[in-house]
């Protein structure tokens, strides 16, 4: 095995990018439009910006995170409110719609982590430089306010442009561990002043939101996402990004800022893209799991029912909990992008409880979050029209929920041919693992260490999505996708 050729990942990522209809870099005429761009704080359509800069703004993102869209604040307000505001990267004073840079991320309509490499939707000089909020930079920005009342329901606010400086760059795994009591309080936490009152503030506000969209019934989900530790073009292992209780501080507010998005639009009498779970595909099946653990869901899709019984679950098993996290996404079906009309019934978000929801909070990563940017921005200024019509926001949802897809479907290819690379030294050793996907199409289980997915090329029939087994590695092509198991028991 010590002669093997060595894979070249970055190669696979390219073609997988090619394979799915992306393109995998910029093209020159983006690259000249970006690179005539100068820095700016106020952009020329626009006079009297608030003026945010004093406040205590911070973000939380991975330690490596350049491409920084979002940052937050609050402050208490009165009978036990919590007052939130959201700034979200104006990247629309850089990227003006129908420019050679906006065509290129209206095509991509994502940006692709594949853990190998990063295919960015808009080029670094942007998205890690000129329209991310990076920490000690001014910023133009669109800022969402909200409430948090003592119940945790959410009073939505205003929107404006504003000026902005993110004071500091905070990590999750850090800022979580402090949170749960796990690890110390972060450097950065303790050097600025009046920063610990303000995370703990915001935390509290989270937490408010987070009981009360669970008591509406939001599904209290923790997949396992695993990447690969690559160095030197060496596969070293993979990690897995735990859900801690900073993650669920900018989910919560994320969601909060989203809601309170659809909610000025929709008083604009706008047309808009809503983000959408319709009712689960194979409600039959999530009954089925929750049978043979011994509890009764209702033959009906009920989503309170469905939060209760993975939050008994969770509590009896927090280990194999995420296991069964994702047994319920795949039963559930995935989410899309859907043009809305005012007037129209609006479907929802199952799995988060909430009627009216859209992305509007990462412009430097979805395309979908531009679009609501530039909506937003037009009622702000007074446009005459707005900047869509609904005829374009019709094919623009179609298109970006094929490209979000496609975008998962790079990611797990390249997952995939890093974990081929991994175990291709192991021919012959035998997995637990759990079955993730059963179908005419084929059958597939996630190891349990490491999680690696592949296909059950032998003894596959009979197998449903969730049941535990135990299988042996049969080959794996890193080149192809491709590993293959035998089922043992």
């Amino acid at each position: 095995m010590q002669n093997e050729q060595p894979v070249n990942l970055k190669g696979i990522a390219w073609s997988a990018m090619q394979q799915y209809g992306f393109i995998p870099a910029f093209r020159p005429p983006v690259i000249r439009e970006v690179e005539g761009l100068a820095a700016r704080v106020f952009p020329d359509t626009f006079d009297g910006p608030h003026d945010l800069r004093s406040l205590l703004w911070s973000s939380i993102d991975n330690h490596d995170s350049q491409d920084l869209d979002q940052i937050e604040v609050c402050e208490e307000g009165p009978n036990g409110e919590i007052q939130v505001r959201i700034a979200i990267a104006d990247v629309d004073v850089y990227v003006p719609k129908d420019s050679a840079t906006d065509r290129h991320a209206a095509h991509n309509g994502t940006s692709v982590y594949t853990g190998v490499t990063t295919f960015p939707m808009l080029p670094d000089r942007l998205s890690a430089g000129l329209t991310s909020l990076l920490p000690g930079q001014d910023r133009m920005a669109v800022v969402m306010e909200y409430t948090v009342l003592p119940d945790g329901s959410v009073k939505p606010g205003d929107i404006y442009r504003a000026i902005v400086t993110n004071q500091a760059k905070l990590v999750y795994e850090e800022i979580g561990d402090w949170l749960e009591r796990t690890g110390p309080i972060p450097r950065t936490v303790t050097e600025t002043p009046g920063l610990q009152e303000q995370v703990l503030l915001q935390n509290e506000a989270a937490m408010r939101m987070k009981k009360h969209r669970l008591a509406q019934g939001a599904l209290a989900l923790e997949t396992i996402e695993a990447e690969p530790v690559v160095t030197d073009g060496q596969v070293r292992g993979f990690v897995i990004q735990q859900q801690n209780r900073a993650r669920c501080l900018i989910e919560e507010f994320m969601v909060a800022a989203n809601g309170s998005v659809t909610a000025f639009l929709a008083a604009a009498g706008l047309p808009m893209i809503h983000r959408v779970v319709r009712t689960p595909k194979n409600w039959d099946g999530i009954v089925r799991e929750a049978a043979e653990r011994g509890e009764a869901l209702p033959p009906e899709p009920d989503a309170e029912a469905l939060t209760r019984f993975l939050i008994r679950q969770k509590a009896a098993d927090p280990d194999r909990f995420p296991d069964l996290s994702l047994t319920v996404v795949k039963l559930m079906g995935a989410g899309e992008y859907v043009a809305f009309r005012p007037g129209d019934v609006p479907i929802g978000h199952f799995a988060l409880a909430v009627t009216d929801y859209t992305h509007g909070t990462a412009p430097n990563r979805r395309y979908v979050d531009l679009i609501i940017q530039r909506l937003i921005k037009s009622v702000v200024d007074a446009e005459r029209y707005p900047p869509y019509t609904p005829e374009e926001l019709d094919d623009l949802a179609l298109h970006l929920t094929d490209r979000e897809k496609a975008s998962q479907k790079v990611e797990r290819f390249v997952r995939k041919a890093a974990a081929a690379v991994l175990l291709r030294e192991r021919i012959g050793d035998s997995f637990e693992a759990f079955v993730t996907g059963a179908s005419e199409k084929g059958t597939y289980v996630r190891l349990i260490d490491p999680p690696a997915e592949g296909r059950v090329m032998l003894g596959e029939q009979g197998l449903q999505v969730g049941q535990r087994v135990r299988v042996r590695l049969l080959a794996t092509d890193p080149y192809k996708g491709f590993i293959d198991f035998a089922r043992t028991r």
